[in-house]
């Protein structure tokens, strides 16, 4: 047969529709054959029906072979009448127990073949080729090998290459580019197809098409250089393929983020704090606006009109800037302004650096719930200390502290006795003590009361600070709910992989649809993915982990999960329901899917919603008090204002900041191998001025000591070593314990005698002498000389930086350093060097402190002077 085909339907027709014989299948007896067969020089030809009469050897032809040429046929009977002069009565057995025995025809060949094909063809005779007239001719022959059952890694079925010639490929001009150079690629090529066509004109259908293809080659050519442009971090313009970029060297480039404020709601005057289960409660996600026109303090959030457009809808399309609070908050009518308690005593102050006040008044609801922060109060100066008046007050006299302890009732001297409020015991008066947080300390001086110039009549003013409840602390931004963006398209393109041979039917597969939505509103807000405020107020106003707010909804799956967003999806896994936002230049947001690799893939006919929050950047770093309206339908609600300006809006970071740092991200060490590593790290952490690491064996394994020397001299403690450890965790190397150790301080003795100029009292000079040689920051700023954080590690101390410092001091005529060594440990060495060396963890200190006279002693002698 001269075809290939890859049905072979002719046996099955041969054997249903006609009498005709032919050969079923060919197998050559290898392993299984008897002990007195020769192995691969018996086949097995397995006949449709039984073989005619008469067929034997001289009817069975063998051809092929490469080394084993010229086969010949021995005997050929059928399996069950071998006679036994070519068979042994065993071996006979053997093939009358063959299946169908009487259809299947024992061929013994003399040798056995090669490795490569050959073919049995039924013959009429040695010198007739043609089959015997019972046989089918397609069916009269097989190809087959005697080597089938040897060790082989290929499959023996041959695999016919129906790939098409691929011919002569044509000359192209990859040159070519844009419009007029690519009408002339093609009408050159016409010219060499088609020489006796030479009609240029624009009428003609040909030139016509030309033009047509040209026109749309030009539009493809600018789309492949727009995409190689955005292959590149130095040339991309897309913000998307920038940010793209960065992520591979690990930089992320950030969407800039929403401002923070804390807001005072107000509460009408009408409302009563002692309404029992009524509380005034604002939720979560109550809406702030800023001022406009037409509207008072409150907004209803429903219709009241029916038929007219509702009022908050009114409000928006003046386009306020939003801001939404960040947790509930129950309001109190005694907690709008709070007055300071002074103890009967006038012309008061709170000091810088105070934690803690006394309020005049019963404020027990200033205490918060179990587990729940600290509620935050807002001090503010309301009038001018010299003039008594509102207008005269200092707006930056204000500051937000969160509450850590609040005492409003007096201790019981029997505990069944009901609590009574605490109170000054000389006036009776009610109060309540107050404590705030530590890091909301009080970075400058708070006036309480005061008496006003002479201008004013120098009369008792009191008041001068109130503290401002009823705070709540919100975000800008406004959340669009359950916005539809679409389903999921069907596929409607598939991939065809080529066929491994022409039997072989192509593989078609479906290409996902492309599905990656657009938000219908921008700017997409990014901010904290905190809820509840953080434990200190001025923590709560730094966002930390900036995320986009926007959550989607599979609206058409039975249980309607939620789907979150993802810087990227490069940690996600198969069965995670992650996206990305990709935010352009303009503001533009699209959404992002998985592959079913990184990210779960949404399936055809998916529909989704989207919630998400609008407001973005430095527009939210409103003033104070630009907030004014407070959306909500308790008539009890005033309104609200924000005491301090709102601030933490950043814009997104520019491409050309990313194009400039993202190259060098990579370089930022994640790894802790030697000291040096475990030193650098340790100095990332927020308040460490300067660190140092030390390898010891410590008798069963390696640990790094990582020695700190705090800001300010801070002392090292044991929840400042927990999270610094926490934080080396992740960098350490397996094996190797982290121990945090405080510096070895090493304290001084330092006499000086001085000498003061005649006009200069020797008191005053001897002030501004332990001032500069001090360890404090001094009024105008600066520091001391042996302040902590002018002293490090291995620091060595200078003569002459003593003499200079001292010498600074006006009235300072001469000063000598009589006295220069560690504290207990007399020596005129470093006098001698003009220096005092210090070891690699040791530091230097001299606080000449009376209660702590181990921490270093300067001791003066001043002469001269007044």
């Amino acid at each position: 047969m001269i075809y290939t085909c890859c049905n072979e339907d002719r046996r099955d027709r041969v054997f249903q529709d006609s009498t005709l014989n032919g050969i079923d299948f060919l197998e050559v007896l290898d392993r299984a054959a008897p002990a007195a067969t020769p192995r691969q020089r018996t086949l097995l030809v397995r006949l449709l029906r039984p073989p005619p009469a008469g067929l034997g050897a001289e009817n069975v032809v063998i051809e092929g072979g490469e080394r084993v040429t010229a086969i010949r046929v021995l005997w050929a009977h059928p399996a069950n009448a071998i006679p036994p002069a070519d068979l042994g009565a065993e071996d006979a057995a053997f093939f009358a127990g063959l299946p169908e025995p009487a259809a299947t025809l024992v061929v013994r060949t003399d040798a056995a073949g090669d490795y490569s094909a050959y073919r049995l063809r039924f013959v009429r005779s040695r010198t007739d080729p043609l089959p015997p007239a019972t046989f089918d001719p397609p069916l009269a022959s097989i190809d087959f090998s005697f080597k089938v059952e040897c060790p082989s890694d290929f499959d023996c079925r041959d695999d016919h290459d129906c790939s098409p010639d691929p011919g002569e490929a044509p000359e192209i001009d990859y040159l070519a580019k844009d419009y007029a150079s690519f009408r002339r690629l093609m009408l050159d090529r016409l010219s060499r197809l088609m020489p006796d066509w030479r009609d240029r004109s624009a009428a003609d259908l040909g030139v016509a098409l030309v033009e047509t293809l040209a026109y749309v080659a030009d539009h493809l050519s600018y789309r492949q250089d727009a995409v190689a442009t955005e292959a590149y971090l130095g040339t991309a313009r897309r913000r998307v393929s920038v940010r793209r970029h960065a992520r591979l060297v690990d930089y992320r480039l950030h969407e800039g983020s929403n401002a923070r404020a804390f807001v005072q709601l107000l509460v009408s005057a009408d409302a009563d704090d002692d309404q029992p289960g009524l509380p005034i409660l604002v939720p979560q996600a109550s809406m702030l606006l800023t001022q406009i026109t037409g509207s008072g303090g409150r907004i209803p959030l429903s219709n009241p009109v029916p038929g007219r457009l509702a009022p908050l809808e009114l409000a928006l399309r003046q386009s306020p800037t939003v801001f939404e609070t960040l947790h509930p908050l129950r309001l109190f009518t005694s907690h709008h302004l709070m007055p300071f308690y002074t103890w009967s005593d006038s012309a008061c102050r709170l000091p810088k650096g105070a934690v803690r006040a006394t309020l005049r008044g019963h404020f027990p609801n200033l205490a918060s719930a179990e587990g729940e922060p600290g509620k935050v109060l807002v001090f503010e100066e309301v009038l001018g200390p010299l003039t008594g008046r509102a207008e005269d007050a200092d707006p930056a006299m204000r500051h937000a502290v969160r509450l850590t302890a609040v005492r409003a009732f007096a201790p019981k001297a029997n505990p069944a006795d009901p609590p009574s409020p605490l109170t000054d015991e000389v006036t009776g008066e009610a109060i309540t003590e107050i404590r705030w947080h530590e890091e909301d300390a009080l970075p400058f001086p708070l006036c309480i009361s005061s008496r006003t110039d002479a201008d004013h009549g120098e009369v008792a003013v009191a008041d001068v600070s109130m503290a401002r409840g009823n705070i709540v602390l919100a975000d800008h931004g406004f959340t669009i709910r359950d916005e539809p963006l679409g389903a999921v398209p069907q596929p409607h393109l598939f991939t065809v992989s080529r066929a491994a041979g022409c039997c072989t039917p192509p593989l078609r597969q479906a290409v996902p649809p492309r599905f990656r939505p657009m938000l219908g509103e921008r700017p997409l807000t990014h901010g904290t993915s905190e809820v509840m405020p953080a434990a200190a107020a001025s923590g709560a106003m730094s966002a930390v982990e900036f995320q986009p707010a926007i959550t989607l909804t599979d609206i058409t799956a039975p249980e309607m999960p939620r789907w979150e967003a993802r810087p990227d999806l490069l940690g996600s896994g198969p069965a995670d329901r992650h996206f990305v936002a990709e935010v352009e230049a303009d503001g533009e947001v699209r959404l992002r899917f998985g592959d079913d690799r990184h990210g779960m893939r949404p399936q055809p006919g998916s529909a989704f919603t989207a919630t998400y929050r609008i407001g973005q950047g430095r527009a939210g770093n409103v003033g104070a008090g630009a907030l004014v309206h407070v959306v909500s339908d308790d008539g009890r609600v005033a309104g609200a204002s924000n005491p301090l300006p709102a601030r933490g809006g950043t814009d997104p970071e520019s491409l050309e900041e990313a194009r400039q740092k993202a190259p060098f991200a990579f370089r930022t060490l994640q790894r802790a191998v030697t000291p040096a590593d475990y030193a650098t790290l340790a100095e990332r952490q927020e308040g460490v001025q300067r660190a140092a690491a030390t390898f010891r064996w410590t008798g069963s394994w390696h640990t790094a000591f990582v020695t700190v020397d705090r800001i300010g001299g801070a002392a090292v403690t044991e929840a400042f070593e927990t999270r610094l450890r926490d934080r080396l965790e992740a960098f350490r190397m397996a094996g190797y314990d982290v121990e945090i150790d405080s510096p070895r301080f090493v304290p001084l003795e330092l006499d000086l005698q001085v000498e003061v100029a005649p006009d200069y009292f020797r008191a005053n000079i001897r002030a501004a002498l332990l001032e500069a040689l001090g360890s404090r920051t001094l009024r105008d700023g600066r520091r001391g000389l042996f302040h902590p954080d002018n002293l490090t590690f291995a620091q060595p101390i200078y003569l002459s930086a003593i003499h200079a410092a001292a010498q600074a001091v006006p009235g300072v005529v001469s000063v000598e350093v009589t006295r220069f060594h560690r504290q207990g440990q007399p020596s005129r060495r470093a006098l001698d060097d003009s220096r005092l060396e210090l070891g690699r963890l040791e530091i230097a200190r001299l606080d000449n402190d009376r209660n702590f006279p181990e921490r270093g002693v300067l001791r003066l002698s001043i002469g001269g002077g007044k």
